[in-house]
């Protein structure tokens, strides 16, 4: 049981008002978490904030209080130590480094960062991982965490910092060698991954999303720099810290001046790079292509569909040769590979069409994928979507225009409307689809929606329904309920078949 001064030793700023030398039982930013002999960090969230809830905390046995002022505590007993920081969301996260003996420092951890792309980087990662000796690699991001057998429900794409170090000290109990974690621009902001110990970090792209957070693009460019300027600093107090970086990108292009002084490879299809696509082929079943590196060629014929999946290929591939993995190993990684669930996952019930379910819901994730996949479409693209609620409205329209430009067929329909009126987020996107030639309908209820693209497709076309990929929930202002687009998909096809 350690010492709160102990705790508090990557926390050099901390005021401690009361007793250093307490045993701290458990560390807590959630009051009703809180046990006897606890420390209880107060952080702001975006709907409350944490300093309301000291005087709770300390009923249920808190013995020290972590904040940013005493003035927020309200009446606090005397006998309760307190600690003044000037941020207690990066005194969080160093303590809970601390408190776990810093996992992340026995093992490899890869981060992801970027706006598209990540969670089918992190698989290729780990399956590279896998081939180059790691017996057991986790994998933390949008899908949950899982190492082996064990299946983690985190909630978010990277948990909050004491959540991280508890999961990160548990995969290193269950036998994990390493880790590939998908670092989202939020984490980087509110520190939740400071303290950790990278052994690499990889840019997959920066496009608009999250701006009802960040506020503006260079907000959220900054947040991503994080990874490579910051935490890489903290890393490479520990360990050799390198970089994989996105030529293509024009915010990639604009990291390897920022984070000049680590260790870096760059990937590309049209751009110059370390590591270079040529003679890319795509299909629906899959695609090929060459990857040009300073070693010599190395060919590839992938099971991911779509010009998006050589990119994201690239950036694992580029990770390997980093790491000096042999062409062998990649080549034989790579060949098993298979998309994660929701990422342009093919469903094939018999059907005369093709049909994917796709978790593209941001405007470049949504052109990606209806670009690609227009390019090896025989008959008509048809395709479904929404935009969420409580989330950035200025790109509804524009993702409306995206697709109303690419597919023959829109059905424009809900993602995840939470609070707002399903109806008025329709609006928004169809505004952005007047003009186009392309044949627009609106269906509020998804699974209608869904079912009236299947319902129009013909032999040789492709149905995208894009948004919400592995989601199995639909969440609306009063509900959420159960909701899995390839269920759905599988049900109205099977429907259809009887109906035929």
């Amino acid at each position: 049981m350690p010492l709160l001064k102990e705790l508090l030793i990557s926390t050099p700023d901390a005021q401690i008002l009361g007793d250093e030398n307490l045993n701290i039982k458990a560390v807590n930013y959630d009051s009703r978490e809180v046990s006897a002999g606890s420390a209880f960090v107060c952080i702001k969230g975006v709907a409350t904030d944490g300093h309301k809830f000291a005087a709770a905390a300390v009923e249920r046995g808190a013995t020290v209080i972590v904040a940013e002022d005493a003035e927020l505590l309200g009446e606090i007993p005397q006998n309760i130590t307190q600690v003044i920081v000037p941020d207690t969301r990066r005194a969080l996260a160093m303590m809970a480094c601390e408190f776990y003996s810093h996992p992340s420092r026995e093992m490899m951890l890869v981060g992801i960062t970027g706006t598209n792309g990540k969670t089918t980087v992190a698989h290729l990662v780990a399956d590279l991982l896998r081939e180059g000796g790691y017996k057991s690699v986790g994998i933390i991001g949008t899908l949950g965490a899982k190492a082996e057998k064990t299946y983690y429900d985190t909630g978010r794409t990277t948990p909050e910092s004491l959540d991280l170090q508890r999961l990160l000290a548990d995969f290193l109990d269950g036998g994990s060698e390493a880790v590939v974690m998908e670092v989202s621009s939020h984490a980087l902001a509110l520190q939740r991954v400071a303290g950790c110990a990278f052994d690499a970090g990889i840019f997959t792209n920066l496009t608009q999303d999250h701006l009802d957070f960040h506020g503006e693009m260079e907000d959220y460019f900054a947040a991503k720099t994080k990874l490579f300027t910051d935490v890489a600093r903290e890393s490479e107090a520990h360990k050799s810290f390198g970089a994989v970086f996105n030529a293509d990108d024009r915010y990639g292009v604009r990291l390897l001046d920022i984070a000049a002084d680590v260790p870096y490879i760059t990937y590309g299809i049209e751009a110059e790079a370390h590591v270079k696509a040529e003679a890319v082929h795509l299909s629906a079943s899959g695609t090929s292509f060459v990857a040009r590196t300073s070693s010599g060629d190395i060919p590839f014929d992938l099971s991911l569909t779509g010009r998006f999946n050589v990119s994201n290929a690239l950036a694992a591939i580029s990770f390997a040769i980093l790491k000096g993995m042999s062409a062998s190993q990649i080549q034989s990684a790579m060949q098993r590979a298979k998309a994660p669930e929701g990422r342009m996952e093919m469903i094939d019930e018999g059907q005369s069409f093709f049909v994917a379910v796709d978790y593209a819901h941001t405007p470049d994730g949504l052109k990606n994928v209806l670009a690609t996949t227009k390019e090896f479409t025989r008959g008509k693209l048809i395709a479904v979507f929404g935009c969420g609620g409580d989330r950035d409205r200025t790109k509804r329209p524009q993702m409306g225009a995206i697709a109303a430009g690419l597919a023959d067929i829109l059905v424009v329909t809900s993602d995840n409307p939470r609070s707002e009126d399903p109806y008025r987020i329709l609006e928004d996107v169809l505004e952005g689809t007047s003009g186009s030639h392309c044949t627009v309908e609106s269906e509020v209820d998804r699974r209608k929606a869904i079912e009236r693209a299947l319902e129009l497709a013909k032999p040789g076309d492709f149905v995208l329904i894009a948004g919400k990929g592995h989601e199995t929930y639909q969440i609306f202002k009063e509900r959420t309920i159960h909701f899995d687009d390839r269920e759905v998909v599988r049900e109205a096809l099977e429907h259809l078949k009887d109906g035929k």
